[in-house]
């Protein structure tokens, strides 16, 4: 009976473990399908977070391409609108030198000394002065030596160009004033005047077109054939020009001193010629 119980309780024992081993068996599926769902999820989860970080570094090309665009369409507008600008004040100035211009000095024999500076040779001239000094005698002084010739003028506190009815057009540049004060290596000569180019002058001008560089004599109009005698011989010397052209190199100190350099490729040495225009 004793064997008996005791095998009972084995028997009994164990199918009761079994049954928790079966229970559990059973319960283990139902705890692992869960953890599958979640293992699912959580990659899907990921799935999704990758696909914004994907899309990131795309948007940011697409993004910086565009901006890069936009800014070479602003720079290449801007330029046009510089190089617009540009032009319209260059054709709109008449005062447009740049470093290297064609100066010109004529006169008539018996008259005074003109000088004009251009662009080119076949430009308008941007500054036509006429000084008090005849140009016999500056002649004169171009075969002794160097010349120097400044032109002084006063600053005035009001120094505003003005138009024709009288209002202020802005600060008058250096090479705008009307009058000058003239020193011809140190000596005063005078005075000099500003004045518009005529019809006479831009003849000459235009005579002299295609001379680049040298010195010589226009032949006179011989008007004064028509009167006959030594009249008509005085006026028909008149009638000649007597011109100087060469390159000039033109520098600019500040609005209120310039000067312009002969370019003389036959010396080494200084400028034969130099021109100086100063406002004090």
């Amino acid at each position: 009976m004793a064997k008996s119980s005791e095998d009972l309780s084995s028997k009994r024992h164990f199918h009761w473990t079994t049954k928790v081993t079966n229970e559990e068996e059973q319960a283990a599926p139902s705890l692992i399908k869960p953890s599958k769902k979640t293992v699912e999820d959580t990659k899907e989860e990921k799935a999704h977070k990758k696909e914004p970080n994907s899309e990131g570094p795309e948007r940011l090309v697409s993004s910086s391409s565009q901006r890069r665009k936009l800014q070479a369409i602003a720079v290449s507008r801007l330029r046009s609108l510089a190089t617009a600008f540009r032009k319209s004040r260059s054709h709109s100035s008449p005062l447009g030198l740049g470093q290297k211009v064609v100066g010109t000095l004529f006169g008539h024999r018996r008259g005074h000394v003109n000088f004009a500076f251009q662009k080119d040779a076949t430009s308008e001239p941007s500054v036509l002065i006429e000084l008090a000094t005849p140009i016999s005698g500056l002649v004169k002084e171009m075969v002794s030596g160097l010349v120097r010739i400044a032109l002084e003028c006063d600053k005035e506190e009001g120094g505003e160009k003005k138009t024709a009815a009288g209002v202020a057009d802005g600060p008058r540049r250096l090479l705008e004033e009307p009058l000058w004060r003239t020193y011809c290596n140190g000596k005063k000569c005078g005075f000099a005047t500003r004045r518009e180019c005529g019809i006479k002058e831009w003849k000459i001008l235009k005579a002299l077109e295609p001379i680049s560089t040298g010195a010589g004599v226009l032949p006179g109009s011989k008007k004064g054939e028509e009167g006959g005698g030594g009249e008509g011989g005085d006026q028909e010397e008149e009638a000649e020009v007597m011109y100087m052209r060469a390159k000039f190199e033109r520098v600019v100190g500040s609005r209120d001193s310039e000067a312009f350099y002969m370019m003389n490729p036959d010396s080494n040495g200084a400028p034969e010629l130099s021109i100086y225009l100063l406002r004090v």
